[in-house]
């Protein structure tokens, strides 16, 4: 079998190595556009509790990681002149380019060819028996698929509405780090991690409308790639002077975007369009991404890389079916990665928002519980989270969901709270909890007394803002305005943000109605102040 390899980066490479550490007489050959030496960005970064899988496969991250990058524990946010810390966050990073020479060298040990500054197209590859497209999220081989052959892979886009753009600098921070900086333009934020004992890498990302009034999007993006934005540097560099201690930034095609998020139903294809063109597998970016608050992509590729090397070497002379079972093995955890990443790049699309509403220890905790509870949290940093409930307390005299709530004559002894609904799940009422509290209709409109509105979510984020646009009238009924709204349906996303959206842009209180809640998770909801209350139904 000779199997062509579209894209040298580490999903590529580390394929290459393992489908010939599994079988020697496969001849396999990586195509690169870029030179041997050649990479953008600056680092990659990997989660201790993910790599088992990776380091069985082959020892080549291990000794990277080992011999090479950083390791650090702690996740610190800085905010408003205090730095927050919460321990039991093993992550480890290395420079990217260390990263590829390594691979490469592993690649060729194993009898892997490797060809440099070669572009290919299928036309090229037409005498191999499979080509593997792992050629990043700008993919040449998918958009030729896609262009010319009925191979509909069932792709999904979605364009964040942050901006971001990737920088490196000369100061070493200790480990992954979070700084947030109020301009006069907008709010801005930096995911920094050091890669070596000499560079950082230093991620920023704003909203579009901070990024403009900065007049950020004055450089030229019709500039062919390696030119970077050396407006954005400057002004970064001046508004982080004090938190990189005057220290500068590195570029490396350096260029704001925006995320864009790829699902795809189908990772490959036996119809290539023409009768001469092998079957096609796609693997990392090429098919799926992930934002990089929650992971890293080269991760990702690299477990690609692992199953679809088992799945061709367990059936190399049925590719239908080893493309099949390589879908079925990989897909899964891709899913869960993406859907873990969907509330985590939300989180940085309102990153302003809680900048100003929050005081440092609860941004601190929305931002670190945005994917897990408070109960994992606390297994990972007790002290982290205790100091994050004596925040509440010292604020509010009880713990969160002891903390009575009381407006507009209207009062229950805690946050957790009962709700009845209709068979369609609908709230109507949230239940006196205690002998002397009263029952609180739920209703779509204004009711006599005290009365709760109930909201539905929107299935997508689509529809937020014609929900938004509802709490805003909700807001200007005046004297007869709701006790507090009531969210429900939709989904856990959609909940939270409408929730957020009632409580810190109308100044409504939120009741988070969640079927699935239990005591730690309505906990966390709280705690963190994404809405005052949580019901779950009677």
């Amino acid at each position: 079998m000779r199997v062509a390899v579209a894209g040298g980066g580490p999903g590529g490479l580390f394929f290459a190595t393992l489908i010939r550490r599994a079988d020697p007489s496969i001849e396999v050959t990586v195509f690169e556009r870029n030179r041997a030496d050649d990479t953008f960005g600056f680092g990659v970064v990997f989660s201790d509790r993910t790599l088992a899988g990776i380091h069985e496969a082959d020892p080549v991250l291990r000794v990277a990681l080992t011999e090479h990058g950083r390791h650090w524990d702690a996740i610190e946010v800085r905010l408003k002149g205090e730095r927050i810390r919460c321990g039991g966050n093993g992550m480890a990073a290395v420079v990217r380019r260390t990263l590829l020479a390594l691979m490469q060298a592993r690649a060729r040990d194993v009898g892997a060819e490797l060809r440099f500054s070669t572009e290919v197209t299928l036309d090229d590859l037409a005498g191999y028996d499979l080509v593997v497209a792992a050629d990043g999220t700008g993919s040449k081989i998918r958009e030729q698929l896609e262009r010319e052959a009925d191979a509909d892979l069932g792709a999904e886009v979605e364009t964040a509405t942050a901006k971001f753009i990737w920088f490196g600098t000369d100061y070493l921070f200790d480990g992954l780090t979070f700084v947030h900086e109020r301009s006069p333009d907008g709010v801005f934020a930096v995911h920094g991690y050091p890669i070596s004992d000499e560079v950082s890498t230093f991620i920023v990302e704003t909203d579009e409308a901070s990024w403009r009034r900065a007049g950020l999007d004055e450089f030229d993006v019709t500039q062919p790639p390696g030119a970077s934005d050396m407006i954005t540097k400057t002004y970064l560099e001046k508004l982080f002077a004090d938190q990189i201690d005057g220290k500068q930034l590195l570029t490396n095609n350096s260029r704001w975007g925006n995320f864009r998020t790829r699902r795809t139903r189908r990772w490959h294809t036996l119809r290539a369009g023409k009768a001469s063109t092998p079957p096609v597998a796609f693997l990392g970016d090429a098919v799926h991404t992930a934002h990089f608050s929650v992971g890293s992509g080269t991760k990702m590729a690299m477990e690609d890389a692992v199953a679809l090397s088992r799945a061709v070497a367990g059936s190399p002379r049925d590719l239908g079916a080893a493309l099949t079972a390589y879908e079925e093995a990989a897909q899964p955890s891709v899913r869960k990665i993406q859907n873990s990443a969907r509330p985590s790049l939300a989180w940085w699309e309102h990153f302003g928002r809680y900048h100003d509403e929050f005081e440092p220890w609860q941004f601190a905790y929305h931002f670190l519980s945005r994917s897990i509870t408070d109960a994992r949290l606390a297994k990972r940093d007790p002290a982290f989270v205790a100091a994050s409930h004596r925040g509440w307390v010292e604020e509010h005299g009880a713990e969160p969901l002891d903390t009575p709530f009381d407006r507009a004559g209207w009062s229950v002894p805690g946050r957790l709270v009962t709700v009845s609904a209709t068979a369609a799940g609908v709230p109507t009422a949230v239940l006196g909890s205690t002998e002397g509290t009263r029952t609180l209709p739920l209703a779509d409109e204004p009711q006599s007394g005290p009365w709760g509105a109930t909201i539905a979510a929107p299935d997508s984020e689509a529809g937020l803002p014609e929900v938004f646009a509802r709490l805003t009238d909700l807001a200007g009924l005046g004297t007869a305005a709701p006790v507090l709204v009531a969210v429900h349906g939709g989904t856990s996303l959609t909940r939270t943000l409408v929730c957020e959206q009632a409580r810190m842009h109308d100044r409504l209180p939120a009741l988070l109605v969640d079927p699935e809640s239990d005591r730690d998770r309505a906990l966390t909801t709280v705690l963190a102040g994404r809405a005052e209350l949580v019901g779950v139904p009677a």
